[in-house]
């Protein structure tokens, strides 16, 4: 049990939880979980951490077919800059390793932002705190708990 189901169990959320063997040899987890678990990747989010300017962590969440679009992300932040966050300070910060970063359930509760695309489905896939394992849930629910701002912040 990660800290993600745990946040979720505790609040009474409705989930799933789905299991799958990461096979892929590089950082394409999104895509690897949603082939395998046979769902379009549009409904996968990845889980991104970035920094602004005024060295504010904040979390970021994207379908995995796209890329986060930073200055989209900086001003819903309301930051002049955004940048990807040093890999070992996310992993301290969220206490979850790269690959596994939940937007749910981390050490230290970091301002989200999920992109809007996210409400246009019934469920939405978000790592559940580990490689090889997402928790499906609402998009709803999925912003109510992380207090997240939706926000286009896909790039084009």
């Amino acid at each position: 049990m990660t800290p993600a189901i745990r946040q979720l169990e505790a609040q009474g959320c409705a989930h799933e939880v789905h299991r799958y063997e990461h096979t892929t040899a590089h950082s394409d987890y999104g895509i690897d979980a949603s082939a395998q678990l046979g769902v379009p990747p549009e409904r996968v989010f990845k889980t991104l951490v970035a920094e602004t300017d005024a060295h504010e962590l904040i979390v970021a969440c994207v379908p995995v077919t796209d890329r986060l679009h930073m200055k989209s992300l900086a001003a819903a932040a309301n930051a002049k800059k955004a940048f990807m966050a040093d890999c070992a300070f996310v992993e301290k910060t969220t206490g979850y390793v790269l690959g596994g970063v939940s937007p749910l359930g981390q050490k230290k509760r970091l301002r989200t932002f999920i992109d809007a695309s996210s409400q246009a489905f019934d469920t939405v896939f978000v790592s559940g705190g580990r490689r090889g394992l997402e928790i499906e849930l609402s998009p709803t629910d999925l912003a109510a708990l992380t207090q997240a701002v939706l926000a286009e912040l896909r790039a084009e």
